[in-house]
């Protein structure tokens, strides 16, 4: 576990709120904060308005709360990747590459899900699937496959990459309801061989 994943362990719920953009962890993290501000107020700014045995209780709940959640996220953190993978994913992401470029999409995808399988926090390789799934018109895996590395740290040198092609999927949304409106009103505007290009184009 690197230092910086380390370090959200400190204040509950944040392991799941920053390394995962859960609701749930943000939920955790605010009554943590409540619990720790009410301990406070009452046992040095409202200590003669408030009952010690109540002070008490107050700072055992927060104590429970956060002994509870920390070791729960140290628990389920993912095992560090081994570094011996590292070449191996590498060789395989060059292979993933490749077969990308020469337009063999089941290839690729299967070299991408081999190298994700040795490094699950590989940005570029998942990127990369997103990419191919986009491009092979399997849009809803496209999506979810950005959704989800847009909110992992993996994710974060490959903003304007995972922009970009948010971008072009929704592009691909709305040339499908374009086409489905054409076949539902009966208007066909292009022959085949300039739909055959447009197709080509918006795959591109």
């Amino acid at each position: 576990m690197g230092l910086a994943r380390s370090l959200t362990l400190v204040w509950p719920g944040m392991p799941w709120l920053w390394l995962r953009g859960s609701v749930g962890g943000l939920v955790l993290a605010l009554a943590f904060a409540v619990l720790l501000d009410m301990a406070i107020v009452t046992t040095w700014i409202w200590s003669e308005l408030v009952d010690v045995r109540i002070s008490i209780a107050i700072w055992t709940a927060t104590s429970v709360v956060w002994i509870v959640a920390t070791a729960s996220a140290a628990s389920a953190f993912p095992a560090p990747i081994h570094r011996d993978s590292d070449a191996a994913a590498d060789t395989l992401f060059v292979k993933a590459r490749d077969a990308y470029l020469a337009r063999d999409w089941l290839t690729a995808e299967t070299r991408l899900r081999a190298v994700l399988a040795l490094a699950p926090t590989d940005g570029e390789a998942q990127l990369l699937l997103a990419t191919l799934l986009r491009r092979v018109g399997r849009t809803a895996e496209a999506k979810r496959a950005l959704e989800q590395l847009s909110r992992s740290d993996s994710g974060a040198p490959w903003q304007t990459a995972i922009a970009r092609e948010v971008v072009l999927l929704d592009q691909v949304g709305r040339d499908e309801d374009a086409d489905s409106d054409r076949v539902e009103s009966g208007v066909v505007p292009m022959g085949n061989g300039d739909s055959a290009k447009a197709s080509s184009e918006r795959a591109a």
